[in-house]
This record gives structure tokens, C-alpha cells and sequence, in this order.
């Protein structure tokens, strides 16, 4: 079963993929599809018209603004027109102007996808919610750093997609 989605009114947003979580003693899980499919999506994003917001994290210890660890990962693209929202807390609406950027583009679905599946994947993925935009949860295109990753990502598509977002793998998500 795939999904649809008007361009005109969905954004992807791809959440904190940078530097400093790409270098942890625990690798990222699946590291190279993740990177894919992301640009895979974007590359659905850019050919339809869609707009992609590019989340970025910082902190005082690993994420410090400005240093190559808080830098997007390099392998990520990123377009011109793209825009990019710096936030300090998991929830990527929380003292931000994301909220007022999709509302001026009279967005109303939202894409996510990014790091970490159990942190601000699934922060922003319920305050976007709680906002009520639709959101559409991209089931191989969130990841984590520990151990358990491939049950903890399991457990939290099957969570969220139980009253939070609708999950679709990658190749079911479609903008017409």
C-alpha cells in the first residue's frame, strides 16, 4: 500500500543528520540506506516541487554550533531553495520558526525522517501531531545509534503509526 502526497501542501523534513552522531563507538544503523533513502526522498521532494526543511541540532558537548561535528552529514544533498531550521530541544517546533515557515507555505503533511528514532524523530514526529499536521512517519528512513537499534526502530514505527503518524517505507511515498 502506497501513499500520495500533494506537494503543493507536504514538506520533508530531515531531522539532525550531522557529523556528531555518524562518529559514536556505536555506528548508526544502517548508515548507508538511511543516507539513501533520504536523498532519495529529497530527489522526489525537489522533482515535484515540494519544499525540504533540514533540521539542525546543536549543543554544548557534541553538537556545538559551528564545529564540524554539528556540520550536516557530507553525503546529505541539499539544494538552494531548501531551508534550514537550527534548534536547541528535541522537538523541532520548540523555539523555532518551523511552525510559522510551514504555515506560510501552507504545508498541512509533513514527512520526517532524520536521527535519532528514539530523541528527535520521535519528539518532533509528536508535536507535529500535536499541531495537526498529518505526518508521515518514513519507516527506513530514521535510525539511531545503539545497540538494540533495529527493535527500538521496530517498536517506535509500530507506536508512532499507532495514533502519531501514518509509516511508509521509502519506495511507497509519492508526491503527485
Amino acid at each position: 500500500m502506497a501513499i500520495n502526497l500533494d506537494p503543493n501542501r507536504t514538506a520533508l523534513l530531515v531531522i539532525d543528520v550531522q557529523n556528531g552522531l555518524f562518529s559514536r563507538p556505536t555506528p548508526i544503523y544502517k548508515e548507508e540506506q538511511l543516507l539513501e533513502n533520504i536523498n532519495t526522498l529529497w530527489g522526489k521532494f525537489v522533482e515535484s516541487g515540494g519544499a525540504v526543511f533540514f533540521i539542525q541540532h546543536s549543543n554544548d558537548k557534541t553538537l556545538v554550533r559551528g564545529s564540524e561535528n554539528w556540520q550536516f552529514h557530507p553525503r546529505l544533498v541539499i539544494g538552494k531553495k531548501d531551508r534550514v531550521i537550527h534548534k536547541t530541544h528535541g522537538n523541532a517546533f520548540e523555539e523555532t520558526s518551523l511552525k510559522a515557515e510551514l504555515d506560510t507555505l501552507g504545508i498541512e503533511n509533513l514527512v520526517i525522517t532524520g536521527l535519532v528514532t528514539n530523541g528527535c524523530v520521535r519528539a518532533t514526529s509528536i508535536g507535529a501531531h500535536d499541531m495537526g499536521y498529518r505526518v508521515v512517519l518514513v519507516e527506513d528512513g530514521h535510525s539511531t545509534y545503539i545497540k538494540t537499534a533495529a527493535s527500538l526502530i521496530r517498536e517506535w514505527n509500530e507506536t508512532l503509526g499507532k495514533e502519531i503518524a501514518e509509516v511508509y517505507p521509502t519506495t511507497e511515498i509519492s508526491l503527485k
